[in-house]
């Protein structure tokens, strides 16, 4: 690109220079279904403590998924990363497995696994960390419904 310049460097803690550090977000959106169930409660406690998402029958939910990166700015690009090679990691390694499916029996980083909201977004870390490197993941939000979400920064 004609004219451009490159990103002016900032100082760091030691009095040297590095390119910034920002922060950018992808959202993705997927449909599936779920039971809250824990085999190892009663039926009567199931119900008690998760109530209408215990529905033998399934519920489900339109998701949005927020999956945040990490890093210096590339001089060459003026990306952290390429948001578009990022959604399609995240599409490949999580949404094609999970969208229009059921979490309890169609999902396989969820297997055996009680699909709260928590520990989807937890299994879905789990995947996606290793497949975005060496780009760094530092957080996922996943929305579970306008009101409700649950931020996993892989603590």
């Amino acid at each position: 690109m004609q004219g451009a310049r490159p990103m002016e460097l900032v100082p760091d803690s030691r009095g040297s220079f590095r390119m910034p550090i920002v922060t950018v977000t992808r959202r993705l959106r997927f449909n599936a279904a779920h039971r809250v169930h824990n085999p190892s409660l009663s039926d009567a406690e199931n119900t008690r403590l998760f109530g209408k998402c215990n529905n033998p029958n399934w519920h489900g939910h339109n998701y949005a998924l927020e999956v945040s990166v990490r890093g210096p700015i590339d001089e060459r690009t003026g990306y952290v990363i390429d948001l578009g090679q990022l959604r399609d990691v995240v599409e490949r390694e999580v949404i094609d497995l999970t969208d229009h499916r059921n979490f309890n029996i169609d999902v396989p980083y969820m297997r055996g696994i009680n699909p709260t909201t928590e520990n989807v977004v937890v299994a879905m870390w789990k995947v996606l960390a290793p497949a975005i490197a060496p780009a760094r993941l530092i957080r996922l939000r996943l929305w579970e419904t306008e009101n409700n979400y649950v931020d996993y920064e892989g603590e």
